[in-house]
């Protein structure tokens, strides 16, 4: 073998040597070593439905130590042009390697939380402070006349479709999708136990949820709640009025169109209102819901308390607390004490 072979052998060898040394600091460097620059353990990253790749590294520099190696990376890859949409967890010291692959196949899951919402309007503002979908869209679907047929409810009773709880959901949920999975939970929380028990009192399941709205409005003390629901159930079956001053309050505020209002003493006058939802002049409970209710409202109305009363005034020694009474003479002993004290706090309105 000539030395010039020799040479060129050898020249060969180290430059492959080379290559190899330069391919291994990319795989290293570009594909396998540490790119996160957060300094928790852990960051989360929200990739909206048709998110262009730019707009990915966007959210996701602030999060990297090396923009330009996740984008090579991402480019050989293939995912700068086949991007997920989702809630992705980042850990401290993944390499771009990791990241990509969560990106692709790690949606997970986040907690959806609602309660006490008056209107259709502020749960759909409250969903869409934490899933990806908007509150027009999401409004849009709840009051889609097609949706609530389906659903079997009305427009005055779809918000008792939406049972206040924690929900495991995915960010990009969309409005349709939301809805849907609220439908489906409102069908298995009606199970035949609980149909069972509204059919006993003469309810319909959402009329279980209208009552215990109004239960939940005259008292904020879970424990008294079953008693107070067994006020009502007495008037119902007994086709007396219910006289809720939650539902005259309500009545109100939906015929001046101002749910922003705050009504603290009913006057006679307003027990006039014509409303459906005004309990002094019309029997039975209203064709919706005043308020969503919490869970333990609707289970005091299906297990409320077994008594005789039919009249409560609030009860001025013990705050919070209802005096209840069986007699029309009883209630008024009572009420005349409390209209006493309400006036006394210069409280008019």
């Amino acid at each position: 073998m000539t030395k010039n072979l020799k040479r060129v052998i050898w020249s060969v060898l180290i430059l492959g040597l080379v290559a190899m040394a330069i391919f291994a600091w990319f795989v290293y460097g570009a594909v396998l070593s540490p790119n996160t620059a957060f300094n928790n353990n852990e960051a989360h990253v929200y990739i909206p439905t048709d998110a262009t790749f730019s707009e990915v590294m966007t959210e996701l520099e602030p999060l990297l130590k090396d923009g330009e190696s996740f984008r090579m990376v991402a480019d050989r890859k293939g995912y700068s042009s086949n991007i997920k949409p989702g809630h992705y967890v980042l850990r401290k010291g993944m390499s771009n390697n990791d990241i990509i692959n969560t990106l692709r196949i790690d949606n997970r899951p986040i907690q959806v939380k609602f309660n006490n919402q008056e209107r259709l309007e502020n749960l759909a503002g409250v969903i869409a402070s934490q899933i990806e979908a908007d509150s027009l869209s999401l409004i849009t679907v709840m009051k889609d006349t097609a949706f609530l047929d389906e659903a079997g409810h009305t427009d005055d009773s779809a918000l008792a479709m939406y049972l206040p709880n924690t929900y495991e959901l995915y960010w990009n949920t969309s409005a349709v999708e939301f809805c849907k999975r609220m439908k489906e939970e409102y069908v298995k929380y009606w199970n035949e136990d609980r149909k069972a028990k509204a059919s006993a009192i003469g309810l319909k399941p959402e009329e279980v949820i209208s009552l215990a709205a109004i239960v939940q409005k005259e008292t904020a003390k879970v424990d008294e709640r079953p008693r107070v629901a067994g006020l009502y159930v007495n008037r119902i079956k007994r086709g007396m009025l219910l006289q809720a001053d939650p539902t005259v309050i309500y009545a109100k505020k939906k015929a001046e169109k101002d749910f922003d209002q705050v009504i603290k003493r009913v006057l006679y006058r307003d027990l006039e209102l014509d409303s459906p939802y005004n309990t002094y002049k019309y029997t039975g409970v209203p064709p919706g819901p005043i308020s969503m209710p919490d869970l333990s409202s609707i289970n005091a109305v299906l297990n409320h308390e077994d008594h005789d009363y039919i009249f409560m005034v609030a009860d001025v020694s013990n705050p919070g607390y209802h005096k209840f009474a069986k007699t029309l003479a009883q209630h008024n002993r009572n009420r005349a004490e409390y209209v006493r004290w309400i006036n006394g706090q210069g409280v008019n309105r």
